[in-house]
């Protein structure tokens, strides 16, 4: 892993440094590490793509973390960064470039050890999921992620990249859909297209348009389909937070199309507005005109975020709240034209998370919507660990499987919970049992392996076409989110 760390303080780039040893040491990892002892120097530097993680300092003197960061984001869309901080006054706009974590000072070591566990846990998937192509540039590995779509044309495939880069590879379509389409995340609209669904902006009559601006073509017969398998994907991306490692995270980016908003505003030129600003961030809004279609909306359908305002003829939208509040317990945010601060305040007395007024620009509206939403979604859901349609529940001790709960004993569940903690990661049979019975069991693992082997059956009946828990030939089993 490579690392880079940039910070003023010199006690605390020492500190980190010397943390990061001890990291490596700890877990027989190979690191390269360099450290910074201001922004100027680090981005004169810079190239993109050096890095896996970058570590900043966010109050920096000059050219602060946060906008570094902005800078570094301009050549390097993949890279993780980690803010770190004495004061929290940052963690909001670490959003804006999509940080991975917000560290507070003094850095506590079994924290830091877990963000770079996670981290190193995602960089192994990363590498894992991808086509190795042979390229009129050369051999390239491309992410599955980084995908948008694929088109043939006269016996040459180009793949299109998200951030605008074309590869060409003279081959046949048929030489890759095999591996995209196992991926719920791929579709085949036409004859001569693939498209990656996360991309997808909207879906018109004869083709989608993805958020870059392409205009993929959809053949008659697949209209219905590819509406089909779209709602289905920002259903199940709608039922989890992506996170470091495949499990909730505070501070982890949603993927595009998972919140679901409900927006309530009687004027629908500003309904419109807002709506359009949501979408263009991936949402799916829905919107009401009036408390009682609110109420009947929250009743029918789980939301992440409740966008209400306080002027409806006849309503009083703080009431609307409270009755809101009662249903639902997804975060309710004002948007109002109302500035006055007694009115905001009793926002918040009914029940609202914030208040967000319709003079705020665009981007300072969304990156606080995100917020509200990355923060309740964590506090609801540290007891619960989602892995696309694979549910977690540590408290209640049981498992679900596209919303059917498995049948799992006591020790398959820990098992299951265990190796899903450290995803990625290969665990031999004894290792395995230490976690699980601790030193009691003495058996050299082989009571894991009775267990492994019937939990695996369950996982694979439940889930075809997908291994949650893969054996690694002469090393032991790794959970595959």
């Amino acid at each position: 892993m490579r690392i880079a760390i940039c910070d003023d303080d010199e006690r605390a780039l020492a500190h980190l440094l010397g943390l990061i040893k001890e990291y490596q040491l700890s877990r027989g990892k190979h690191i390269v590490c360099r450290s910074f002892r201001n922004s100027t120097d680090f981005l004169c530097e810079l190239k993109g793509g050096e890095y896996d993680l970058v570590l900043l300092d966010a109050p920096m003197s000059g050219a602060g973390g946060v906008q570094a960061a902005r800078e570094l984001r301009e050549l390097d869309r993949n890279v993780e960064i980690i803010f770190v901080s004495s004061s929290p006054e940052f963690a909001v706009e670490s959003y804006s470039v999509g940080a991975y974590y917000y560290l507070l000072k003094p850095i506590d070591t079994d924290t830091l050890f877990s963000l770079l566990d996670s981290v190193a846990s995602k960089l192994f998937v990363q590498k894992e999921q991808g086509l190795v192509l042979k390229s009129r540039k050369g051999v390239i590995r491309i992410s599955f992620t980084g995908l948008e779509f694929v088109e043939v044309i006269n016996k040459t495939v180009f793949f299109h990249m998200g951030d605008g880069e074309v590869h060409e590879v003279t081959a046949a379509l048929a030489d890759f859909e095999e591996k995209l389409l196992v991926r719920p995340d791929f579709f085949k609209t036409h004859r001569s297209y693939l498209v990656n669904l996360s991309y997808i902006q909207a879906i018109e009559a004869n083709c989608v348009v993805t958020r870059n601006g392409h205009d993929i073509p959809v053949s008659r017969q697949r209209r219905n389909q590819v509406q089909d398998a779209y709602m289905r994907f920002l259903y199940e991306a709608g039922t989890e937070v992506l996170q470091n490692d495949g499990r909730t995270d505070a501070y982890s980016e949603r993927s595009e199309g998972a919140w679901r908003i409900l927006l309530v505003d009687d004027d629908m030129e500003e309904s419109a507005y807002w709506a359009d600003i949501l979408r263009a961030h991936g949402c799916i809004v829905q919107t009401a005109e009036n408390g009682r279609d609110a109420l009947k909306l929250a009743e029918e359908e789980n939301c992440d975020c409740v966008l209400l305002d306080v002027m409806i003829p006849g309503e009083d939208g703080f009431s609307i709240c409270e009755g809101l509040g009662k249903i639902t317990d997804a975060p309710i945010i004002f948007l109002s034209c109302v500035t006055e601060a007694d009115r905001q305040l009793e926002g918040f007395a009914a029940g609202g998370v914030d208040y967000i007024t319709k003079d705020t620009p665009p981007e300072l509206f969304w990156v606080k919507v995100k917020t509200r939403i990355s923060l309740s979604t964590a506090d609801r859901g540290r007891t619960r660990s989602h892995y696309g349609p694979l549910l977690l529940d540590l408290a209640g001790r049981r498992a679900w499987m596209d919303e059917k709960e498995l049948s799992l004993t006591s020790d398959e569940f820990d098992i299951l919970w265990r190796l899903s903690e450290h995803a990625g990661c290969v665990f031999t049979p004894e290792e395995i049992s230490t976690m699980i019975y601790g030193g009691r069991s003495g058996d050299g693992g082989e009571r894991v392996q009775i267990h492994m082997s019937r939990l695996r059956r369950k996982l694979d009946k439940a889930r075809e076409g997908h291994h949650y828990i893969e054996p690694v030939w002469g090393q032991g089993y790794r959970f595959v989110p």
